[in-house]
This record gives structure tokens, sequence and C-alpha cells, in this order.
């Protein structure tokens, strides 16, 4: 089993049944959902790495438990207790890195505080990557920084070089986007750019290899 600690929208969000639809997999029921028309293409395939890993933004990246689960979910409800709730900035559908997902419409230093305390303070929780799994992340492309947060934290993007997406595509060609981009827009109509606030820390599981993230725990942001 793996866990991660994610940003996702609350279910009461219009953003949760969107963005769920749009990637055909409530990660909070595990229910399969009908996808948009999208004529020429097959979107269940375009979504199907996005679909895996549930509608969500990282903190913590997904890593195997070293510890307990028990004593996981204790240090993150202790997170959880003295984060207090915080304006997440409108959110935009973007081009990123070739995929499609929504990012911050600015830099939230409140955001990235709770993203950085999300990788540090459960860390003593995580199984260090195998050499294989480091491998396969492709250090010699990492930048000297990127690389010192693979070793460290098992993941390269965090901290410093950590930024808010909620992906929504695998990474489209130019034609493809020309297609999924307005689709997407209409799909999400206004709602990104709706005010919200992070009242929640996300735990998400998956059973094993390949299995698809599940909502485990929402936890209550108490601070």
């Amino acid at each position: 089993m793996r866990v991660a600690l994610y940003w996702a929208p609350r279910v009461d969000d219009p953003l949760h049944a969107l963005g769920s639809r749009w990637l055909g997999r409530d990660a909070e029921t595990g229910a399969t959902l009908p996808q948009p028309a999208l004529p020429g293409l097959d979107l269940a395939a375009i979504t199907a790495d996005a679909r895996g890993y549930g509608l969500h933004a990282t903190l913590k990246p997904p890593f195997r438990i070293a510890t307990s689960w028990a004593a996981m979910r204790a240090d993150a409800m202790a997170l959880a207790a003295r984060t207090r709730p915080f304006a997440l900035p409108p959110l935009r559908l973007a081009e990123h890195h070739g995929f499609l997902a929504l990012l911050e419409s600015e830099r939230s230093p409140g955001l990235q505080a709770f993203c950085d305390a999300c990788v540090t303070a459960l860390d003593a929780h995580r199984v260090p990557p195998t050499e294989e799994e480091i491998a396969r992340r492709r250090p010699d492309r990492l930048t000297d920084r990127q690389r010192d947060h693979l070793r460290r934290w098992g993941y390269q993007y965090v901290l410093d070089e950590w930024w808010f997406h909620v992906t929504l595509t695998r990474r489209l060609t130019e034609a493809e986007c020309a297609t999924v981009r307005p689709a997407l827009a209409a799909h999400l109509g206004d709602t990104p750019a709706l005010p919200r606030r992070v009242t929640e820390l996300c735990l998400f599981t998956q059973a094993g290899p390949g299995a698809p993230f599940l909502v485990a725990e929402r936890l209550p942001l108490l601070g």
C-alpha cells in the first residue's frame, strides 16, 4: 500500500463533481463516471493516468509506510490540527509541460508552507525509494537541487521545486490540445476561479501497484 497527502476539492465544491466527471472516476467513492463526449478523440485514454490518481494536487507524493498507518495518521492529524484554514487563490486552466492542469492564478505563501510541512513533518514514515525507483526518475536529467530533493525526500519536485497543479490530461500533442482545451474549459466553466478555502488535508491510499488512489480520510484543519 502507498499513501499520499493531497489537496482535493471539498465534496460540496462543484469542482469535485465536474473534475471527477471529466476524469471518469470519483476518488471519494471509487465510482466510475460517464465522461463528456469528445468527438474524434478518446477522452478515457487521454485521462487514464490522471484518473488513476484521482482529482487532486500533490502535497506529499505517494510513499510506502515505514512505520504504521496509525502512527502516520496520528502525525497527519497533528499537522492538520495546527494548520489554520486559508484561502486558495483562484485556479486557472493552463497548459503545463504539455499537460492540461489547473494552476494557481497567483502564488500562495500559505499553500507553499502547508505543502512544505506535509513533506517534512511526515517524512519519518516514508520508506526511502530503491535505487531502481530513483533511476526511473532519470536523475541525469535533473538539476543538482532536484537530485538533492530526490535523494533526501524521495521526489524531486518538493519544497522550492514544488508547484500546485491539478492534472487533468496526459501530455497532449498540439493538435490534441487545440480540441481538448476548449472542451475542458467549457466543461469546467467558471468553477475553477470560484472563491474557496483550504480546510482539509486529504489522505489518499493506493492498495497496491496499479490500483487507483482513493480518499481514505479528510482531516479538518483546526489551527
